[in-house]
C-alpha cells in the first residue's frame, strides 16, 4: 500500500494522533487529500469548490504551532469538507446549491465551522448538494450529479451527497452534513459511510436571518464519517449551547464514552419496512445481516411492528405539505437575504425545485395543520417502541440501485425511510450494512431514544466491531 493511499483511509482519530506524534505533518495530510480530490473527483464530482491554497496554508500554520510546543486539538490538521448549504466559512463560495448564487462568497462563518476549526480541523473545500437540499439525490445546475463511490452508476443520495462521496472516496476522511428528511442518512447508506443524525437541539444552528427555519422538519446539522468514532468525535466538538440558536439545548452527553460499552443488556426491536414501506428483497436480505451481527454482539433483537396505523399513501399525503412548506420558507429567507427570486429566474433554478414551490404555493396553514395529527401518531408509535426497547432499527433506504440522474417522481416518499424520523427529532444513525449481490451499498437505520444519541453510538460501535465496513473503502 503507498503511502497515499494508507494515508487517505485512515480515520481521522489516527490521523491526527500521527500529525501530533509527528510521523506525518498536517501539510503532508492535506496534500494528500488534494491529490486524492484530483485523481478522483473527476468522476464523482463530490467538490463544488476545493480551498487548496487556504488548505496548505492552514495546514503550514498547523505545523508551526506543533513545532512550538502547542497542544493542538483533537481534529489538529486533519482536513475537513464542508457541505455547501448551511456551513458556511467566511471568504469561501457558497453556492446553496443553486447556479444563482455561483459566485456567492460567504461573509460569515457558521458555528459548526468555527468549533471544527478551532478544534484543529483544516477546511479543504465545500461538497455538492442539490439546490436548497431540497431532494434526496444530489444533483444541480452548478456542477451537476455526484456519484456514488461504490459504484458510479448510482447517485450518492442527497443532500449531503457530496459529503458522503469525498468521504467514502478517501477524499477527506470527515465531512459536515445536515438533514431535514434524510440528508445526512440517505447518502450515507448509498455511499457506504457513516452519517449522524443527532437529537434535535443538541448541534446548534445559527443560521440567519432567520433563526427559526428548523422546526417544521426537525432540521439538523451533523457529522459523516467512515468510522463511528470519527462521528463521535466531531459530536463532541460541534455538539453543545450556542446563543445564536433559540433551539439548542443544555444536555451533556458523553459521546465517546460510548463507543466502549457493552450493548448485552440491550433490547433493540428491528422493523424491516417500518409497517408499509416497499422494501426490495436484496435490500431486505443485507439488513437482515446486519441485525443478526447485532444480536451476535450480545444483544437481544426482536422483530417488531411499528403500528403507527397510517398506510403509506397517508403518510406521503402528510409529508407534503409539512416538507414542502419547509422547502418554501427555507427559499424565502433565501431570497429575502439575497434579493433574489427563485421563480422570475427560473431558467437558472432547477425543475425539481421549481415544482416543489409550486406545490408548497398550494398548501396552507390548515394542511399543515392536519399533517401535525399524523406526524404526532408516528411520533407516539415511535416513543411506544422505545419505551419498550433501547434502540429502533430499520433498513435506511427501500431500494439500493437508484441511478445517477435518477428522477424519483412518485417514489420519493417510498425510497427514504428517514424521513419520519425528522418528524419526531430522535437521533439516528445510518450504518453500512453491507452491499446486494449486484454490488450496491445498503444502509442501517439505529434510532434511539430522544437525548438518548450514546446509545446510537453504542451499537453502532458494537455493529462495526462485529461486521466491519472498512473494506468498503479498499
Amino acid at each position: 500500500m503507498s503511502r497515499e493511499t494508507e494515508l487517505t483511509r485512515l480515520s481521522a482519530v489516527k490521523l491526527a494522533a500521527r500529525i501530533r506524534d509527528g510521523d506525518v505533518t498536517a501539510t503532508e495530510a492535506v496534500e494528500t487529500h488534494l491529490e486524492r480530490i484530483d485523481e478522483r473527483d473527476d468522476e464523482i464530482n463530490a467538490f463544488v469548490t476545493v480551498c487548496a491554497d487556504e488548505a496548505l496554508e492552514a495546514a503550514a500554520e498547523a505545523d508551526r504551532a506543533l513545532e512550538e510546543g502547542e497542544n493542538g486539538g483533537p481534529l489538529h490538521g486533519v482536513p475537513l469538507a464542508l457541505k455547501d448549504l448551511g456551513a458556511q466559512k467566511a471568504g469561501v463560495r457558497h453556492t446553496y446549491g443553486s447556479a444563482l448564487f455561483a459566485d456567492h462568497v460567504a461573509d460569515r462563518t457558521a458555528a459548526i465551522v468555527e468549533r471544527l476549526e478551532d478544534a484543529g480541523a483544516i477546511v479543504i473545500g465545500k461538497t455538492n448538494t442539490p439546490e436548497l437540499g431540497h431532494k434526496g439525490t444530489t444533483d444541480n445546475e452548478v456542477i451537476g450529479p455526484t456519484a456514488s463511490p461504490i459504484d458510479t452508476d448510482l447517485n450518492a443520495g442527497g443532500s449531503s451527497g457530496g459529503s458522503a462521496a469525498a468521504v467514502s472516496a478517501g477524499m477527506t476522511p470527515i465531512a459536515t452534513g445536515s438533514d431535514a428528511g434524510g440528508s445526512l442518512r440517505i447518502p450515507a447508506a448509498a455511499c457506504g459511510v457513516y452519517g449522524f443524525k443527532p437529537t434535535f437541539g443538541l448541534v446548534p444552528d445559527d443560521g440567519r436571518p432567520s433563526a427559526f427555519g428548523r422546526e417544521l422538519q426537525h432540521v439538523t446539522k451533523g457529522p459523516m464519517t467512515r468510522t463511528v468514532k470519527d462521528a463521535a468525535l466531531m459530536l463532541s466538538v460541534m455538539a453543545g449551547p450556542h446563543a445564536a440558536d433559540p433551539n439548542a439545548v443544555p444536555i451533556e452527553i458523553d459521546y465517546r464514552g460510548a463507543l466502549e460499552r457493552s450493548i448485552d443488556d440491550y433490547r433493540i426491536a428491528y422493523s424491516p419496512d417500518l409497517d408499509v414501506f416497499p422494501v426490495a428483497d436484496e435490500v431486505r436480505a443485507v439488513v437482515d445481516g446486519a441485525v443478526d451481527a447485532l444480536a451476535a454482539t450480545g444483544a437481544t433483537v426482536e422483530t417488531v411492528s411499528v403500528d403507527h396505523g397510517y398506510s403509506m399513501a397517508e403518510l406521503g399525503e402528510a409529508a407534503m405539505p409539512a416538507y414542502t412548506t419547509s422547502v418554501l420558507e427555507s427559499a424565502t429567507i433565501v431570497e429575502e437575504a439575497h434579493g433574489v427570486d427563485f421563480r422570475e429566474r427560473s431558467d437558472e433554478v432547477s425543475d425539481s425545485l421549481l415544482a416543489m414551490l409550486h406545490v408548497a404555493d398550494e398548501y396552507g396553514p390548515a394542511d399543515v395543520a392536519r399533517s401535525g395529527i399524523v406526524r404526532t401518531g408516528v411520533y407516539d408509535a415511535i416513543e411506544g417502541v422505545l419505551a419498550e426497547y433501547d434502540l429502533l432499527v430499520a433498513p435506511t433506504l427501500s431500494r439500493a440501485d437508484v441511478g445517477l440522474h435518477a428522477d424519483l417522481g412518485a417514489e420519493a416518499w417510498e425510497w427514504p425511510m428517514t424521513w419520519p424520523f425528522n418528524w419526531t427529532g430522535h437521533p439516528v444513525a445510518s450504518a453500512p450494512a453491507g452491499l446486494t449481490n449486484r454490488g450496491h451499498p445498503v444502509g442501517l437505520q439505529l434510532v434511539g431514544g430522544r437525548f438518548a444519541d450514546d446509545d446510537v453510538l453504542a451499537a453502532s460501535a458494537a455493529l462495526e466491531r462485529e461486521r466491519p465496513w472498512d473494506h468498503l473503502y479498499e
